[in-house]
């Protein structure tokens, strides 16, 4: 992608309250607004539609606008549609990409997502490994695109019985044990999954988890887990926890959370985190139209829908670009660059951590290094602060972007990186973006935090309501 046409279009996206620590940040949500904008006054603004297809046959349809070829600005259309497509992957989720467009826009879209392309990892990840279909980017005129086919179903909300629910992240995991939808146990162990090969490893800390909650039971009825990675029929596809397990072993983690349930002798059901963020957020709130944003070791959202129940779309938005500017943080694992993992997450803190000389202790697990970070903000050292003002900046932008692909009425942060002081100070930039920036979605989502035990554990308590109990079970 050629970066002085990004750069040209990151530049008409500079926000007016900017992060502290990050006076270069160019918002995605400012760049596309007034990238539209510029289309429209030209009065021959060129329609374009992408669709995205599923391996269920599932469709998406999303329509913008784009600059006439003989404009002196037209080449911000190729790096303009090449963040819409990105985003939308990683939202939505598809094996084919069809553009409705430019021939040009199309064929440079197949070149950047393809096996020599830059985006190498996104053509890989979303055919082969997730769909397991090889990925596709087609052209037609914006009429042939195919209409939208979306389908949703419920979540969770199980609360009966006797239950434990798991919460896999990177730098801990939880576990809790509920009984009739009262929690009566909770805990967090740190443990640092991502460099272990072994999946026996994996096992063993997961089904530790599972049995020190179901200690505090008098009987195990179910378990619901949620886990990073995308869950597909409760097989981990694809997750960032085992990327240190060799291609020939992955066949043993996609049947773990099965292997376990045979194990416990329990209905078991686990769902992406961000799925089960979301639903957190819709059975603590009892609201739909929810989107959760989980901040921790990455970016976890899932989005309840308007009837209250989960789309099927991947909502992997900690690898959907935030920031247009060519320079910014690129995510270790896509290498892509401007993604929510950055801005969004505790590596955000580290990254900001390291630039006001805050000196993290080396050989740590990620959790400690979060909190020698979180104790500076207890005791009200100024760089903390800035720090977490910085994210709250980016969130504030990142909740306008999300609100142009999601219906949202109420916003749940949830996370490690929430907890203590730095809750407060995240609602509270976020909030003075939307106000500066964004009136009306000041005026209409609502975003909160949960409690201190809900910001922390909620998710695990979420997941306990995953598994729907056999009847017998539900009439003794």
């Amino acid at each position: 992608m050629p970066n002085d046409a990004l750069k040209r279009l990151a530049d008409l996206g500079k926000p007016a309250v900017a992060p502290p620590l990050d006076p270069e940040f160019r918002p995605a949500v400012l760049a596309n607004a007034s990238f539209a904008k510029l289309a429209q006054s030209t009065g021959r603004a060129v329609p374009l539609k992408i669709g995205l297809e599923r391996a269920d046959g599932t469709r998406s349809l999303f329509e913008a606008v784009l600059l006439p070829e003989d404009h002196p600005e037209s080449a911000m259309n190729l790096p303009f549609v090449e963040r819409l497509v990105k985003f939308l992957l990683w939202q939505k989720g598809g094996w084919k990409v069809t553009i409705g467009g430019p021939k040009a826009v199309a064929d440079h879209i197949a070149a950047v997502y393809s096996p020599q392309g830059e985006r190498r990892f996104d053509w890989e990840f979303m055919g082969e490994t997730v769909y397991e279909k090889p990925f596709t980017v087609a052209h037609c005129a914006p009429e042939e695109v195919p209409a939208a086919c979306e389908t949703s179903m419920p979540i969770g909300r199980h609360l009966e019985g006797c239950r434990v629910g798991f919460d896999l992240g990177a730098s801990d995991r939880k576990a809790a044990a509920v009984i009739d939808g009262e929690t009566v146990y909770s805990e967090e162990v740190v443990w640092d999954p991502r460099g272990h090969s072994d999946p026996q490893y994996h096992y063993d800390e997961i089904l530790a988890g599972i049995r020190s909650a179901a200690e505090h039971l008098p009987r195990l009825d179910a378990i619901g887990g949620s886990s990073a990675g995308v869950i597909v029929n409760n097989r981990p596809m694809v997750a960032s926890l085992f990327r240190g397990v060799p291609k020939e072993q992955y066949h043993r983690v996609r049947s773990i959370f099965l292997d376990i349930g045979r194990e416990m002798g329990v209905p078991i059901e686990v769902a992406n985190d961000g799925d089960v963020t979301a639903l957190a957020g819709a059975m603590s709130m009892n609201a739909h139209s929810v989107l959760g944003v989980a901040m921790g070791s990455s970016e976890a959202v899932g989005y309840v829908n308007r009837e209250g129940n989960i789309t099927g779309w991947l909502n992997e938005l900690a690898f959907a670009p935030i920031d247009y500017r060519p320079d910014s943080p690129a995510d270790e694992w896509s290498g892509d660059t401007g993604c929510g993992v950055q801005y969004l997450t505790q590596q955000a803190v580290f990254r900001l951590a390291d630039q006001v000389g805050i000196r993290l202790p080396e050989d740590a697990p990620l959790a400690e290094k979060l909190k020698t970070v979180q104790r500076r903000l207890e005791a009200d050292d100024e760089r903390a602060v800035r720090i977490w003002e910085t994210i709250g900046v980016y969130l504030g932008y990142a909740i306008a972007h999300y609100a142009c692909f999601y219906p949202i009425r109420h916003l749940l942060v949830l996370g490690r990186v929430t907890s203590g002081k730095g809750g407060p100070i995240l609602i509270r930039k976020a909030q003075e973006v939307l106000g500066a920036e964004f009136p009306q979605l000041a005026q209409t989502i609502n975003v909160q935090l949960p409690d201190e035990t809900t910001r922390r554990v909620g998710q695990a308590v979420a997941a306990a309501s995953l598994p729907a109990l056999p009847a017998k079970e539900n009439n003794p």
